[in-house]
């Protein structure tokens, strides 16, 4: 049995994701995005990393030296892209779902929110300075954050996994079971 065979008819030829990951920072969209991708046997990819490749910049300095407008523009242009031919598992950034042109681009695909309370993120997260969103005080920001963007990670979701007090395997296991429904 190939790789995935229980998500995807066999011979399928996979021009799309099969799953989009989406959460908050420190809800483990790369982490869980990447062991998916391993158990189903596809490649993954991180619309961050895909971004920093683009621009040639961390995005810390997209933010300092372009501005955050700057940012998701370069954002939505990557996750369209991914969008339509990436074949395998795709992790979203936090805030991409937050424009009008992505949200209406994820409809028909297999959305996957990772939902985590700011209290457990804020633990995962630390006082990363790779995140410009969250710089000062991380509890505070998270929490906004969230206040923020949770109807629209629930909106656009077409499962949600809890990964409060959880092992990355353990929620991996969740989104798969998600994938076969």
């Amino acid at each position: 049995m190939r790789p995935g065979a229980d998500v995807l008819p066999a011979g399928a030829e996979v021009t799309r994701p099969v799953a989009v990951i989406i959460g908050p920072p420190g809800a483990g969209k790369t982490t869980v995005g990447t062991l998916l991708a391993g158990r189903l046997g596809m490649p993954f990819l991180d619309s961050d990393t895909d971004i920093e490749e683009r621009a040639g910049k961390p995005i810390p300095e997209i933010f300092v030296q372009d501005g955050e407008p700057a940012f998701r523009a370069l954002e939505a242009e990557a996750v369209a892209a991914a969008l339509d031919r990436h074949g395998g598992v795709l992790a979203l950034g936090g805030g991409a779902v937050m424009t009008a042109v992505t949200q209406t681009r994820l409809a028909g695909h297999t959305v996957v929110f990772l939902s985590v309370s700011a209290a457990e993120a804020a633990a995962r997260v630390g006082l990363n300075r790779d995140r410009p969103l969250l710089l000062g005080n991380v509890r505070a920001q998270l929490k906004a954050l969230l206040e923020a963007r949770l109807p629209t990670y629930r909106r656009l979701a077409t499962a949600i996994v809890h990964t409060d007090g959880r092992t990355p395997d353990d929620v991996t296991d969740d989104v798969l079971a998600a994938l076969r429904r």
